[in-house]
């Protein structure tokens, strides 16, 4: 008994400087992000070395371990004590380094090597080893036995006194540019999430879905969706998003008679969604602003309308499902939209609304968040729920908290990414992509999918888009590109400088030049121009607005295509944590819930080959709207009934009024294409139910 009082006492001053510590590393932020302005090395240090305490505490040693004795608590804090003061004694000597000409001394040998061996560990603790082995492998291949292979992959080594400069002071090291957006957007973001969750905003986004679809047929199911998108607003983390809401909308749906394998599978599939719905999108949309330099308003502002699109694809799901099981309204949902705001709609709405104006006035989204921040609390006393003191404290503690694995994933991934960046391989990947898809978009987007799912079953989805936008972005922007130049090419409307560079590369092709031509024979003579003079014609042909297009395209699908590790076995852990609240197989959950992603395999295909992207707003809608249509389709075949069942042949049918949909054609084309869908809406909904 005494034993187990001791272990409570523990555990209880555990909390107790978890809480304290979460408070001070949150306060630490907002002053260094709100009130000063500090050296980027710097403030990563500060923000490495706060979330390696945090972590210490948060993750113990052993996996899973239930409680830690004192000499294991002794152990975990003073790894993260060594942790920090590494990091921070490593900043205050970047000075005395430079003076010796980039020469260490013995005790900075020691820090150094202290602080890379405590980020991997501490990165092991709290991701798993998937990517402690790339940090080491990645580090021994700069120094070691990347002059041992051949081929374009062999590199002279570098030095360990270089290796550890380079991972530590590098723009691309452990305190470099991916620890600056993790330091000031993410953090930011991920504690304004806190903060609404704190101000009850989780619970007024399920009672505002109950409310809005909680009647339809098939309620239950389209709940999980709309609260979903909404919570991904919030959390930005699949996984958190599926525990939150799938512990309300999985016993919902279950009841509603849905299956419960197919409920955990919308539930996980909804989640993943909340990643790509904006403001937050996760970590992603940050990391992308300063990968591509494209303003993260501009990246949120087109990232809207595939969102819709996705989430509209699982509700086609929930849809087909109801119906196909004859599962009806659910007839006990009371709920009014207008009861639902009025007694918990501020704390949400009105911040949100007071983000996305800050925003769009053009305040950078780290000040954005800050004030948003405050707007929670201001709102919340306008509601019963009034955050004080004690509210305001947990909100910080929990953000923190909820950072640490994110934290220390950021810091630590800056290792593997200077040596993509010192060593070049990021640009020999590429030029591979290239060279194995043959020039092939579709092809490149395949093998960047299949790529995006190997890491994915080890990495975090940030992680995994930050290591495929590193070695694939430049290969896929110059493929969309290149499609782009084949059809100005064709249409003969070069201008004068572009030609003159396709007669120095191709002179017996002058007189092709002048006039119109077929897609085929223009891609042919782009691909004839040797590769010194291509970057050059492509600099001349497109314009700066179609080049930053082009490359948000690039990392939008890179970015879609990070989050299918999510859904998709073996490793999908948005569709386990759904499998265990759901209480269903994990592997065959994660099969269903595959399945019902797959809008994260067709909209990256719309990113490529349409202007959903950086067209003008009349063709975004167009696109929009064909696509809207064409995944029902591709939703009613996969599924087989519509309103009611259908038969093989109308299954066939749908599959390619879906394709004709999809891809880029003609308006009258994709109208007569809609218009056959509709007509056999009308027909299918004229059968009696039942009938084949």
């Amino acid at each position: 008994m005494k034993s187990e009082t001791t272990e409570t006492d523990s555990q209880l001053l555990l909390e107790k400087a978890i809480f304290t510590l979460g408070v001070i590393v949150s306060l630490l932020h907002i002053y260094f992000n709100i009130f000063a302005i500090l050296p980027n090395l710097l403030q990563n240090s500060l923000h490495f070395s706060g979330f390696a305490l945090l972590c210490a505490l948060v993750y113990p040693l052993r996996k899973g371990q239930s409680s830690r004795s004192g000499v294991s608590l002794f152990i975990d804090l003073s790894i993260g004590v060594i942790a920090a003061v590494c990091a921070i004694y490593m900043i205050s000597m970047e000075d005395a380094i430079y003076a010796r000409g980039v020469h260490l001394s013995r005790s900075e040998w020691i820090a150094g090597t202290l602080l890379i061996f405590t980020a991997i560990e501490f990165t092991r603790r709290t991701t798993g080893w998937i990517i402690p082995v790339l940090i080491i492998l990645a580090l021994t291949y700069v120094g070691w036995w990347g002059s041992l292979i051949g081929g374009v992959f062999k590199f002279s080594g570098l030095t360990a006194e270089t290796i550890l400069f380079r991972s530590i002071y590098g723009d691309d090291g452990i305190f470099g540019n991916i620890a600056r957006i993790s330091s000031t957007f993410v953090f930011m973001f991920i504690l304004f999430g806190a903060f609404l969750l704190k101000s009850g905003a989780g619970e007024f986004v399920i009672n505002l879905a109950r409310a809005v679809a909680g009647r339809f047929i098939g309620g239950p199911g389209l709940v999980a969706v709309f609260a979903s998108g909404l919570t991904g607003t919030i959390s930005g983390s699949a996984v958190a998003n599926t525990a939150s809401t799938g512990v309300i909308t999985i016993p919902l749906m279950k009841r509603a008679g849905f299956e419960a394998k197919f409920a955990a599978g919308v539930e996980a599939s909804a989640s993943t969604g909340g990643q790509l719905m904006p403001p937050i999108m996760g970590a992603g949309a940050f990391v992308m602003a300063s990968y591509t330099q494209i303003p993260y308003t501009t990246i949120v502002l087109y990232s809207v309308l595939p969102a819709i699109l996705y989430f509209a694809t699982v509700g086609f799901f929930v849809r087909v499902e109801a119906k196909r099981s004859h599962i009806q309204a659910v007839e006990d949902e009371n709920l009014k939209v207008f009861e639902v705001i009025k007694t918990g709609g501020l704390p949400f709405l009105l911040p949100i609304s007071v983000l996305i104006g800050l925003l769009i006035y053009g305040f950078t989204p780290t000040y954005a968040a800050g004030i948003s921040i405050v707007a929670v609390v201001v709102s919340s006393w306008l509601t019963p729920k009034r955050m004080g003191i004690k509210a305001v404290f947990e909100a910080f503690a929990l953000g923190a908290r909820n950072m640490v694995m994110t934290a220390i994933l950021l810091c630590s991934v800056g290792l593997v990414v200077n040596v993509i960046a010192t060593a070049g391989i990021g640009n020999t990947f590429s030029l591979m992509i290239t060279n194995w898809s043959g020039n092939s978009l579709l092809i490149a987007i395949t093998l960047i999918g299949l790529a995006s799912l190997v890491l994915g079953m080890g990495l975090p989805v940030t992680a995994a888009y930050i290591v495929l936008g590193t070695l694939s972005a430049p290969a896929l922007y110059n493929l969309i590109v290149d499609g782009q130049i084949a059809q100005i090419i064709a249409s003969g409307s070069l201008n004068e400088d572009a030609r003159a560079i396709m007669m120095l590369a191709a002179p017996d092709k002058l007189e092709l030049l002048t006039k119109p031509m077929e897609l085929a024979q223009a891609r042919a003579l782009l691909d004839s121009i040797p590769p010194d003079l291509t970057g050059t014609l492509r600099d001349m042909v497109l314009s700066p607005e179609s080049a930053m297009f082009a490359l948000l395209s690039a990392h939008m699908i890179i970015f879609w295509l990070s989050q299918d590790s999510n859904v998709t076995p073996p490793v999908c852990l948005a569709a386990f944590t759904a499998a265990a609240i759901a209480e269903t197989p994990p592997m065959a959950t994660g099969l269903r819930s595959w399945k019902i992603a797959k809008g994260l395999y067709i909209i990256p295909l719309l990113f490529a080959y349409t202007p959903l992207l950086g067209g003008s707003w009349p063709q975004i809608l167009t696109v929009f709207i064909f696509a809207l249509a064409g995944l029902y389709a591709f939703t009613c075949a996969l599924q087989g009934h519509m309103e009611n069942r259908i038969s093989l042949a109308v299954r066939g049918l749908l599959l390619l009024l879906a394709v004709a949909l999809l891809k880029p054609s003609t308006l009258i084309f994709q109208a007569a294409a809609l218009g056959c869908l509709v007509l056999l809406l009308v027909v299918n909904l004229r059968k009696k139910s039942g009938a084949g």
